[in-house]
């Protein structure tokens, strides 16, 4: 180190800085020019989804998936469960008519029925049975009982019955049947019911279906007036 004094220590170059870093050299010990300002921004929260929109939507889907099931299960329940068959009059015809006035009070009656069954279900429909019988102001004269038969499912089957009554007495109508034959016309009920099982899946269920029928027959000219039949 050269002492102070020395001719040799004036001839040395004085002491360069302490380096700066990140400051340009030629700025340095320059006044006019101050580092470089930086600007801190703060920090926002990364927004998430929420996750209780997801849950709604999964609520929604499963509640529409559970109200279409509902729908499709009723729809199958309304055309798949049996319901009775249906029990038309398709022909009546009178074949004899003979009225015994009082004392004897007492009917001859023929008549000639075409019942009409349709199968309404999506199986097959066997009944036992078709009874017709046939009735004077409420009372019933005779029936009449014809074999059963199959109906595939939506089918229709047409089944012929013949119901013949010989000196059926109406004493306890006497007064009603003068009254009748003064009019020139009798009027006869009929009632035809079909009683069967149908076939669902490996069950049987019991059905059965019924109509009655109101007829004006006329004794002198051997025909029917009026047929009124409805359902029951």
């Amino acid at each position: 180190m050269a002492k102070t004094g020395d001719p040799a220590a004036l001839l040395l170059p004085p002491p360069s800085p302490p380096p700066c870093y990140g400051v340009p050299a030629s700025q340095i010990g320059d006044p006019y020019h101050e580092p470089p300002a930086y600007v801190l921004l703060p920090a926002y929260p990364v927004r998430r989804r929420r996750r209780g929109a997801c849950r709604c939507c999964g609520s929604f889907l499963s509640a529409s998936s559970l109200f279409i099931s509902s729908i499709l299960i009723a729809s199958a329940i309304f055309f798949l469960w049996p319901s009775d068959p249906d029990i038309q009059v398709a022909r009546l015809r009178l074949d004899r008519l003979r009225v015994s006035p009082p004392p004897n009070a007492a009917i001859d009656v023929s008549l000639g029925l075409q019942i009409r069954v349709r199968n309404q279900d999506f199986f097959a429909l066997d009944y036992r049975s078709l009874a017709v019988s046939i009735g004077y102001r409420g009372r019933q004269l005779g029936i009449v009982t014809s074999d059963g038969e199959h109906v595939r499912a939506r089918g229709v089957s047409y089944v012929d019955a013949e119901l013949e009554l010989d000196g059926i007495q109406v004493l306890n109508d006497a007064i009603y049947l003068i009254e009748d034959l003064a009019r020139g016309f009798l009027p006869l009920d009929t009632v035809t019911e079909v009683k069967g099982k149908l076939r669902l899946f490996f069950f049987e269920v019991p059905v059965q279906g019924r109509i009655s029928c109101a007829v004006n027959v006329n004794p002198e000219t051997q025909s029917i007036i009026r047929q009124d039949c409805y359902p029951e």
